[in-house]
């Protein structure tokens, strides 16, 4: 490999640094973040929505509960429809031809991703219910979520550990399993592919650390403000410039990878803490439902971005959270030295006064409850707040949009089949799926039959022989399936007579 940019920006070095930086990131905006101690209500665009529909404000009658949970239960049936027939394959598959998407893969995500928009739109029919009904906007679906902003950053970042973390593992798990870099880390690879030495170092680590990052979070054991004393506080421009850096990491950990932008080649990702590429799961077979047999088949490599970009929704709100910040609409106002103070109690959250929430009124009145001064019972932030204009802040925004606007450029010219590749979006030999035959379907047996998988040259490693007592097939094993196979074998004339090798095609295009 040519020692060009590419090469230093896909280094097992540099893939390590940012997986791990991610981490870091993560932890410090939460930490810094003013929205993590809100006792406001939570509010998520979209998700939001979604939270809300399925979990709290169910009407006090049965009908209406009835009609709340039909409607979300075929928002989500509809959303997995849609989602693998209508955007995998449609969209992604035909329309876009994109490479990644080939065959099934990234079929979940994008069934999961289907259904939150689904789950988004028929929230929004149900709305329409509650309001020809009259007298129920208390059950109205708005993106509230019904829980405090303090109890759902805590869970967002728990939940982004865990997704950095998986991450982060897996990222390690391919530098020291894959060859690539054959000089890099030889003795750290030797001892990794001891064994099951990664697995136990892979659920001892994250059981663990996991632990430890629960207990923190949940508890307030350990205080960042009374930890840091004000060592370079944040300001409302700086955490969003952070919250920006920390999406544009995301995105390089997924552009970092040798295969991207098509994810085609023949290295299998282990799945962390498992000894396999892939999990598969039998989907229970009714014949006289189903003409096939299923199989729910998950590859390490999309179990892995997968949870990237699940840890982008948290990280897109925490951006949008920075960028959009206003101290009263999170029950917070400005102290001296542009200092944050986070209202505790209850009364003064009501109704968000601007008139209570604020220095002079709640450093010169006593709550009764306490013969204090409210501001004494608030806390106190060393994050500030310095009223910067929304121009200012939305400079933040420029990294993540040229790391999208890259991201994109990438997969739209270096990540698409031509058309005149259509039919052959199943080059990838590690994930063939194949119809619903036995070999003696085909007319073929155990006994007269012998598949060597081995390359039969170096001009064409992709080339299969198939082996009978009867004839020799040389076949493209990246299109190799039961249907052109037995399309083969019913185009011979006779069954003494061989299909010769020069009938497959030379320069059949593999990338």
């Amino acid at each position: 490999m040519d020692k060009d940019f590419r090469y230093y920006f896909q280094h097992p070095w540099s893939r390590l640094v940012v997986a791990y930086l991610v981490i870091f990131f993560n932890f410090l905006i939460f930490a810094e973040d003013p929205v993590s101690h809100s006792q406001t209500e939570a509010n998520v665009i979209v998700v939001g929505n979604c939270f809300s529909f399925v979990t709290n404000k169910y009407p006090e009658g049965g009908g209406w509960r009835f009609l709340k949970v039909f409607l979300w239960l075929l928002a989500i049936l509809t959303g997995l429809i849609a989602g693998k027939f209508l955007f995998h394959q449609r969209l992604f598959g035909q329309l876009l031809r994109l490479k990644m998407f080939r065959e099934d893969h990234g079929s979940w995500m994008t069934m999961f991703f289907s259904t939150i928009l689904f789950l988004f739109i028929f929230s929004h029919i149900y709305n329409l219910f509650l309001i020809m009904a009259g007298n129920m906007s208390a059950y109205i679906i708005t993106d509230f979520m019904g829980i405090r902003n303090e109890n759902f950053m805590k869970v967002a970042a728990v939940g982004t550990w865990m997704g950095d973390f998986v991450t982060a593992w897996m990222v390690t798990d391919m530098m020291l399993q894959d060859k690539p870099y054959p000089d890099w880390g030889k003795s750290a690879r030797a001892f990794w592919k001891k064994g099951n030495i990664r697995i136990i170092l892979f659920w001892t680590v994250l059981f663990t650390l996991t632990s430890v990052v629960v207990l923190v979070i949940t508890t307030d054991w350990i205080s960042w403000d009374k930890l840091n004393r004000g060592f370079l506080p944040s300001d409302e421009v700086s955490r969003a410039f952070l919250a920006s850096f920390i999406l544009v990491f995301d995105l390089l950990i997924v552009m970092q990878d040798w295969e991207f932008p098509h994810f085609m080649g023949d290295v299998e990702v282990n799945l962390p803490g498992l000894p396999s590429a892939h999990m598969q799961f039998k989907v229970p077979y009714f014949q006289k439902i189903l003409k096939e047999e299923y199989h729910i088949h998950i590859t390490g490599k999309w179990f892995n971005y997968g949870i990237i970009f699940l840890v982008l929704i948290l990280d897109l709100n925490m951006w949008k959270n920075q960028i959009f910040y206003k101290p009263h609409e999170y029950g917070q106002y400005i102290g001296p030295g542009q200092k944050i103070y986070t209202v505790k109690d209850s009364e003064s959250l009501k109704d968000l006064n601007r008139t209570k929430l604020s220095w002079e009124w709640r450093s010169n009145n006593t709550n009764p409850l306490t013969n204090r001064t409210y501001a004494e019972g608030d806390m106190f932030l060393h994050s500030r707040f310095t009223g910067s204009s929304l121009d200012v802040k939305c400079l933040a925004f420029i990294p993540s949009l040229l790391a999208f606007a890259l991201f994109g450029f990438f997969i739209w010219f270096f990540g698409r089949f031509q058309k005149t590749d259509q039919g052959m979006e199943n080059l990838d030999k590690s994930y063939t799926r194949m119809k619903r035959k036995s070999p003696s379907d085909m007319g073929m047996t155990r006994e007269n039959t012998q598949v060597l998988e081995e390359p039969l040259n170096f001009q064409e490693p992709h080339l299969v022989s198939i082996k009978s007592d009867l004839s020799e097939i040389v076949f493209n094993s990246s299109l190799l399936t039961s249907e052109n196979l037995n399309a083969q074998l019913n185009e011979q004339d006779s069954p003494l007579q061989p299909v010769q090798e020069s009938s497959v095609p030379k320069n059949n295009p593999v990338t």
